[in-house]
């Protein structure tokens, strides 16, 4: 936005601001490569978001650094229509994983939750293994590599996670993007990958991955054959991708609130519920100060698994 249109927008009321803002396109930036969780939901959304506030809505994907670029371009922003829809747990993990973090988490501010995808721990169909136990073993007499969406991405700290409660013998493959490490475990390159069952699930029912687990405390409906990770001795175990989007910590309240508004709107309709479901997604909102609560819970839940694992983090060749 130019400097003239900020300071008027800056001079309005609460009410007037929410009523005028927005005033030109937004961008939705999606730290992540396209074809990944995030890439998927933020297309999705972008025509009814746009449709409901009257502006044309852009999806650009800025990867790098395990979504730290996209947030930090976000963070960053001066135009007041920039927004960043991401997995909210990778969002908590950046800071405790990177040194010379190029924002502060304080400069980004939940908007709202949008939806939950539990992770699939899924194989390449030549991995001589049909559930947990059977996995553990096979990786003791060699280990297995594993493909993630990136170095402490919440997929990569999920299987740090389950090898400390199981045994499990690993290496680690990072990607830039759960999109890009699916792929390469389905061309058996990789031999497995946990990832959001939104974009796992139509390699699964395509035949190029099996699944080994579901990372929710209960099964799918759409896989409803398919035990949970926890059914399978990992003890407690739930994780998966919470998507949810967040803004400069400078877009104003009133802004804030019109844009949480219209995105719950957008992706409570029916419609979409039933997208998302047909998907293995369900529809998950929030407030913003939930959004932020959620982000200190996830902080707190990985920092201790990061802990726990020391220098085996990246698994152990």
């Amino acid at each position: 936005m130019k400097a003239s249109a900020s300071l008027a927008l800056a001079g309005l009321g609460g009410s007037a601001l929410a009523q005028a803002w927005p005033t030109r396109p937004l961008r939705i930036i999606v730290p992540f490569a396209p074809g990944g969780t995030s890439d998927v939901i933020a297309r999705l959304i972008s025509k009814p978001l746009g449709d409901a506030l009257g502006v044309s809505v852009i999806v650009e994907n800025k990867t790098g650094a395990n979504g730290i670029v996209g947030a930090a371009a976000t963070a960053q922003a001066t135009d007041e229509h920039t927004l960043l829809l991401s997995d909210m747990s990778s969002l908590a993990i950046g800071p405790l994983i990177t040194k010379d973090m190029p924002y502060k988490p304080a400069d980004l501010k939940g908007v709202t939750m949008l939806a939950y995808s539990p992770h699939l721990l899924v194989a390449h169909p030549s991995v001589q293994a049909s559930n947990m136990g059977e996995l553990v073993a096979l990786s003791q007499r060699s280990p297995l590599n594993v493909s993630s969406a990136g170095s402490g991405s919440a997929n990569h700290l999920g299987v740090v996670d389950i090898a400390l409660g199981t045994g499990l013998k690993w290496q680690h493959v990072p990607f830039r993007g759960g999109a890009a490490a699916l792929a390469d475990t389905a061309a058996g390159n990789t031999q497995l990958c946990l990832n959001g069952m939104l974009a796992t699930l139509p390699l699964v029912q395509g035949g190029r991955l099996k699944v080994i687990g579901v990372s929710k405390r209960t099964r799918m409906a759409l896989l409803a054959d398919v035990p949970t990770l926890a059914e399978q001795g990992v003890k407690d175990f739930e994780s998966g991708t919470y998507q949810g989007v967040a803004v400069p910590a400078s877009l104003p309240k009133a802004a804030a609130e019109k844009l949480s508004a219209a995105l719950i709107r957008v992706i409570r309709a029916p419609e979409m519920r039933a997208r998302l479901a047909a998907a293995g997604a369900e529809v998950m909102t929030s407030s913003p100060q939930e959004t932020t609560e959620f982000l200190l819970r996830e902080g707190k839940r990985w920092a201790s698994v990061i802990q726990r694992a020391g220098k085996n983090i990246e698994g152990m060749a």
